[in-house]
């Protein structure tokens, strides 16, 4: 497994986790690592482990093997110092149907403090709620009640907040809505867990993530690390194509030289997982250069976090086929 975490700042920390029920293995020997202050997506197929990985996160599961610790404490010891700081879903949000939006978070406020009380109105305006506070949450849709589940999540002001599928039901304006909400609690410092089958969003909302399968984290770390991984091209555009495709030949830097009329497609020689694109493309424009042909123009094709999740976790299914035919 990939990683590029840093345990020293980690918010939350996991090490050696499993959960079995009977004979079956939900979660199976995971490390993760989850960085202060950013977004973080625990994607998988349903059934990966994820939800179940967040109920031991948050103490309504206890681990059969390995250690967590969350801010610093340990679960499930020291639970509630812990979970004093965070906000948490786990699947749907529940919730009185028969009273309104405002009146159920009034009555998980008054459990808590008189700062959460006061944190009310703030929360439902965050959500997009205030217009429909006074409405009773039985007349809500599912997206809604999301909502208010965030704004619930809210009150206490937490450092850390933990998302079981926080965009499910919601349109496209409550999707945009959402992930601009959980941008900005980054940018006030606190960390967000979120998990999703949305792999789109997670890619325009998530600074890190992790890959899930069959219980197991196949890939962990930062986005931008984990897609250039995936490999890519590079398109280059310039003074004297043909020249271009010369030079680059005889340099060895690249496989792949893909003639597109007034622009190549190249491919690194390279196919180490962590190639640095960076010092790649930099290699290709100085070999250019020093020979005269000018570059007006060249970016990364980079692959979509969609395709690199099937890519992970097509190999994972081949593993399994392979190891189902070798048994049979």
């Amino acid at each position: 497994m990939k990683t590029s975490m840093d345990r020293s700042s980690s918010v939350i920390s996991i090490s050696g986790l499993t959960k079995r029920f009977g004979d079956r293995v939900a979660v199976n020997s995971v490390d993760l690592e989850v960085p202060a202050g950013t977004a973080f997506g625990l994607l998988g197929p349903n059934g990966a482990g994820k939800t179940t990985l967040i109920r031991m996160l948050v103490g309504l599961a206890n681990p059969s093997e390995g250690e967590i610790r969350l801010l610093g404490h340990r679960i499930p010891d020291e639970k509630l110092q812990a979970l004093s700081m965070v906000g948490a879903i786990v699947e749907e949000p529940r919730f009185y149907p028969f009273l309104t939006g405002r009146e159920n978070l009034e009555i998980v406020a008054s459990l808590r403090s008189r700062k959460a009380m006061s944190n009310i109105p703030d929360a439902l305006e965050r959500v997009g709620l205030s217009s429909r506070s006074e409405d009773k949450v039985g007349g809500y849709s599912l997206g809604m009640r999301q909502r208010l589940g965030i704004a619930r999540c809210l009150l206490v002001d937490p450092m850390l907040m933990i998302l079981d599928e926080p965009m499910n039901g919601l349109d496209p304006p409550g999707i945009l809505e959402i992930r601009e909400l959980i941008r900005s609690l980054c940018r006030e410092g606190k960390t967000v867990l979120l998990s999703s089958h949305l792999l789109d969003e997670v890619e325009k909302t998530c600074d890190q993530v992790a890959i899930l399968s069959k219980g197991s984290i196949l890939e962990a770390g930062s986005l931008e690390s984990i897609l250039a991984g995936s490999g890519g091209s590079i398109t280059i555009r310039t003074s004297s194509p043909e020249l271009a495709k010369d030079i680059l030949r005889e340099s060895q830097l690249v496989l792949e030289i893909e003639d597109l009329g007034r622009s190549l497609k190249i491919s690194p020689a390279s196919k180490d997982e962590d190639l640095d694109y960076d010092r790649f493309v930099g290699s290709v424009v100085r070999a250019l250069v020093e020979r005269g042909v000018d570059v007006f123009e060249i970016f990364q094709e980079r692959v979509s976090l969609e395709s690199r999740f099937f890519d992970v976790t097509s190999l994972t299914d081949d593993v399994s086929a392979d190891s189902q035919v070798s048994h049979s």
